[in-house]
Formats: C-alpha cells, sequence, structure tokens
C-alpha cells in the first residue's frame, strides 16, 4: 500500500512545492500589505479588518498546510485524508466565521463581487475539500485533482482579495483627497 501511496502523491510533489512556498510567500507579503495600510488609512476599523484581511491569511495559511500535508511521507493516502478532511472542517466553520463578520461590520458594505470572493468561494474550496478527503481512500486520484483544484482556488481568492484591499484603500485615499482639495477650493 505504501508504493500506491507514494505513486499517488510523488506525483503533486512539484505542484505542492510551488502552490505551498507561493502561499508562504504571499502569506508574508500580506503582512507588509497590512502594515502600509495601517499607515495610509489609520482610521480603518478592526471589524473591517477581521472580515476582509484577516481570512486572507488564513486562506493563504491552509494552502501552506495543504502543501505541507501532501508532501509529508503518508504510509497510504487515506492517512492524508483525515488531516485534510479537518481542514476542509475548519474551513467551512471559519467561513461561517467570516460571514457573520462580513454581515456585523459598518465600516464597508459588500457588494456581490464581495460576497463572492471573501465567502462563496472559500466556501466551495474548503467543501470540495471535505469530500475529496471522504473519497480519497477509495479515489485518490479524482481525489487528489479536487484537493489540487481547492488548493489553487483559496491561492487565487487570496491574491484577489489582497488586491481589491491594496485597491480599495488607494481608490478610498484617492476619493478622500478629491472632496478634500474641492471643499478648499469651495
Amino acid at each position: 500500500m505504501h508504493d500506491v501511496a507514494a505513486a499517488h502523491l510523488s506525483a503533486w510533489e512539484s505542484f505542492y512545492i510551488i502552490v505551498g512556498s507561493s502561499a508562504g510567500a504571499l502569506t508574508g507579503l500580506q503582512f507588509v500589505v497590512m502594515a502600509l495600510i495601517r499607515e495610509a488609512r489609520p482610521h480603518g476599523s478592526r471589524h473591517e479588518v477581521s472580515a476582509f484581511g484577516t481570512p486572507t491569511v488564513v486562506h493563504f495559511c491552509a494552502v501552506l498546510l495543504l502543501g505541507a500535508v501532501l508532501s509529508a511521507p503518508w504510509g497510504a493516502v487515506s492517512n492524508a485524508a483525515f488531516p485534510l478532511g479537518m481542514l476542509g472542517l475548519a474551513g467551512i466553520a471559519y467561513t461561517a466565521v467570516v460571514i457573520k463578520r462580513a454581515r456585523s461590520q459598518r465600516g464597508y458594505k459588500p457588494d456581490f463581487g464581495d460576497w463572492t470572493w471573501h465567502t462563496a468561494l472559500p466556501l466551495l474550496s474548503y467543501a470540495a475539500l471535505l469530500v475529496a478527503a471522504i473519497a480519497m481512500p477509495r479515489s485518490p486520484a479524482q481525489a487528489l485533482f479536487v484537493i489540487g483544484a481547492s488548493s489553487l482556488t483559496l491561492l487565487f481568492v487570496g491574491i484577489h482579495n489582497s488586491w481589491d484591499t491594496v485597491t480599495y484603500i488607494i481608490v478610498s485615499e484617492w476619493e478622500s483627497t478629491k472632496a478634500k482639495r474641492k471643499a478648499e477650493e469651495s
């Protein structure tokens, strides 16, 4: 059984090295972005950060963890299924928390795109991860493709949400500066 597990998982080794290390690097970059945002926009709310900023880091860390789990020397593919299933369950629970936080914060009104990228796509990714973990012992090859798609989706969600945060801050500052100039000219 060890040879079968090794064959399935080793085929994905390069994928998870790339995806996991990208997630790790982007996690660090997100810390830099948050520090810059703090300087540029000191009046932000902790509720906005916990609803829109923190989940980005959590998703990057989930991808990093996925890469680590699938790079571990499991004796059987089914042994990797348990931690992957737990990550899927934790991600679903965390997404429910994010939905609650996004609904309760008052600093920003999320639009359809925000709900899609901040809640729907992560929820689908974590649910797919859970289903793939359950199916992994019976269909490891197919499950690994679903897990790969889930990890890429979470990585792209993090990239999109980081970019969205930065552009929102920049545009808000431009609009604020423009309004102040207009008021001074009047």
